[in-house]
């Protein structure tokens, strides 16, 4: 199938991207009680082979989700140790310390439901401007280099594109940084676009 997609309909990725930041942002406002913006500040479409140099090697913690629907693939969070942190004991209210190698069991609990809010207000953003439904997995949380976690998803994909998104997340007294991979399969998301009237 081609990939060809009337340029009109490319406004659907930045749609995409903020409709999912700003459906994140509520649902983190209504879990928590503290006031959540998630900004989008800049979408790249990368070589899929060029996304583990982009990572980087360094320790980080993720979150991932396989869509289990059209269009298919998987988005991952990806945060630095001290934002996942700072987000971890935000979601905590002040309750416990935090580890000083690693995470705690309390923490990793914390960070696991941010990225369940996160990645199913992302999905809901997604599928509220493709007007359709998407079913996804139980979010997995990992701790380690980050090209090793793209590996692990997508280490078989060499002749595709990555959707790249820089977002900050701000809570009070926090301004987290988050990037969100995307890995769609592209033919079954340029389909779902292709019936979309813009």
């Amino acid at each position: 199938m081609s990939l060809q997609i009337d340029i009109r309909k490319l406004s659907l990725f930045n749609r995409m991207a903020k409709q999912g930041a700003n459906t994140v942002a509520n649902h983190l406002s209504q879990m928590t009680g503290m006031q959540t913006e998630m900004e989008i500040t800049k979408t790249n479409f990368i070589d899929i082979r060029d996304v583990r140099a982009h990572m980087g090697h360094e320790k980080q913690v993720g979150i991932h989700i396989e869509l289990v629907e059209e269009p298919y693939g998987y988005i991952l969070f990806l945060f630095s140790v001290g934002s996942a942190k700072q987000l971890a004991h935000g979601m905590m209210g002040g309750m416990g310390e935090p580890a000083k190698k690693g995470f705690s069991d309390m923490e990793k609990s914390a960070i696991q439901e941010i990225g369940n809010i996160m990645t199913s207000g992302f999905i809901d953003g997604w599928a509220n401007v493709l007007q359709t439904t998407i079913d996804f997995s139980t979010p997995k949380f990992t701790y380690g280099p980050a090209s090793r976690t793209v590996e692990s998803l997508v280490g078989h994909r060499n002749d595709d594109v990555a959707m790249v998104l820089d977002s900050r997340v701000r809570v009070p007294d926090s301004d987290v940084e988050v990037k969100v991979y995307t890995f769609p399969e592209l033919e079954d998301l340029v389909r779902m676009m292709r019936k979309i009237e813009v």
